[in-house]
């Protein structure tokens, strides 16, 4: 095992832009390396649940974000710091294009490389250029000087001779970053999305198969050893577990599914961490919550896919009930706050029967994106924590609001990245509250 007290080197998988293959060729070399025998700490920059859910499986090992908008500083070096732990290196899959971040130009790939002096390993989609490809790379490079770039990955090669005019088009621009790897366009490791980003790693049957092809993918076309040599430990400063929101309660029956399946896993340790119990239980499989449970959280997920099966599933929704007449907190975000409605209507126009212990009606039929990072403030006197606790969070949904009782209280007040009033979020009923805010940490 490591020296606890040695940092680990790491890289930052970053790329121009989104779809160039990050998410693919993180996960080909993340597997790749611990095929090698070395333990792979995997990371995502910024706000997303469902790449690290295949780092997870790639990995081995749990994927922890790391967001420099939506976490304190001390959050975000206390997560770092659990990386190192029975880790031989650490791989970043960075977020959108490298300088991209926040509204106001915050919390991009390039910052966090900065913070923690972890190098770029840059993918280029090179697909349609070549020669021009080195021009993408030059600006890249020399767009900011606090940063290290440890090499080039070029995605989607056409062949020998297409890598040879990647590779001299670099090596005359004099920058000194060595192309590491010529990857080709192969068939059958493209991975499936729907609105909301990638078919969740959960419902993907084939996955092992295609993180052992994605490997030898790497392995093939990339040099590893040289991808390894070019990682670098930044500097590494040692932080107690943190508790981004305070808990619910003592005893937390957290919904765990398809359906709900947007769960930081930060916030899951930092309940744990203040002492509290969590307790999975999957309301698609027709499960009510425990009955030792004070408090139930339904994170955010696909209940839209999958509306028909959750209204007909009794034994959750009456347990739910029960939970709200006992008078046990009940949170949610996103996609179980629609659940906590009293109807839902999917993408094919017909609507469900929900919960019915919060005034709102939703529609995924209209598909309306709203997007976003989010300062959020509670008002309401029966939230889950006091009224005037600040947090933040981000917003990413094509649901709609049909219905909403305008005499209800709401749960949060909240302004974009910009400062921009969003006016009131959620709603909150005696102790049952949500929003379509999913919360990554106490405010600044």
């Amino acid at each position: 095992m490591n020296d606890p007290s040695r940092p680990v080197p790491g890289l930052i998988i970053a790329a121009p832009s989104s779809g160039s293959g990050k998410t693919t060729i993180s996960l080909a070399l993340m597997r790749a390396l611990r095929r090698s025998g070395l333990r792979i700490a995997p990371a995502k920059i910024g706000p997303d649940y469902i790449d690290p859910g295949f780092h997870a499986a790639a990995c081995g090992h749990p994927s922890l974000n790391l967001d420099l908008w939506g976490m304190r500083a001390e959050t975000r070096a206390a997560l770092i710091d659990q990386l190192h732990f029975e880790s031989d290196l650490i791989l970043a899959e960075g977020v959108m294009g490298l300088y991209d971040g926040a509204a106001d130009g915050r919390g991009s790939s390039a910052d966090l490389a900065e913070e923690t002096g972890w190098p770029i390993l840059l993918v280029v989609d090179v697909k349609g250029q070549a020669a021009t490809a080195a021009a993408v790379v030059r600006g890249l490079v020399t767009h900011r000087d606090d940063l290290r770039f440890a090499g080039i990955l070029f995605n989607r090669v056409g062949g020998r001779r297409h890598a040879d005019m990647l590779r001299r088009a670099v090596a005359e621009t004099g920058l000194g970053v060595p192309v590491l790897g010529c990857l080709p366009r192969v068939e059958g490791l493209t991975l499936e999305s729907r609105h909301l980003g990638l078919v969740q790693a959960r419902e993907r049957a084939d996955l092992e198969v295609l993180l052992e092809r994605a490997a030898d993918w790497m392995v093939d076309n990339a040099d590893l050893d040289a991808i390894l040599t070019s990682a670098a430990a930044g500097s590494r400063v040692e932080f107690d577990a943190p508790v981004p929101i305070p808990p619910l309660g003592q005893r937390i029956a957290v919904a765990r599914d398809a359906a709900f399946d947007f769960v930081y896993p930060h916030i899951l340790q930092g309940w744990r961490t203040a002492g509290s119990e969590i307790l999975p239980f999957s309301p698609l499989a027709d499960e009510a919550p425990s009955d030792i449970a004070d408090a139930v959280y339904l994170p955010g997920g696909y209940p839209e896919l999958h509306a028909g099966r959750i209204a007909a599933n009794g034994t959750f929704l009456t347990g739910l009930r029960r939970k709200a007449r006992g008078g046990s907190a009940i949170f949610a975000e996103c996609g179980g706050y629609m659940v906590l409605g009293r109807t839902l209507r999917d993408a094919d126009g017909t609507t469900h029967a929900m919960a019915g212990l919060l005034p709102v009606e939703t529609d995924f039929s209209l598909r309306r994106l709203h997007l976003g990072y989010r300062r959020a403030e509670t008002v309401a006197d029966g939230a889950p924590w006091p009224k005037g606790t600040r947090l933040s969070a981000h917003e990413f949904h094509y649901a709609t609001t049909l219905h909403e009782d305008p005499d209800a209280p709401p749960l949060f007040h909240a302004h974009d990245a910009l400062g921009e009033d969003k006016g009131r979020q959620g709603l909150s009923i005696g102790r049952v509250s949500g929003s379509f805010l999913h919360l990554i940490d106490r405010g600044r």
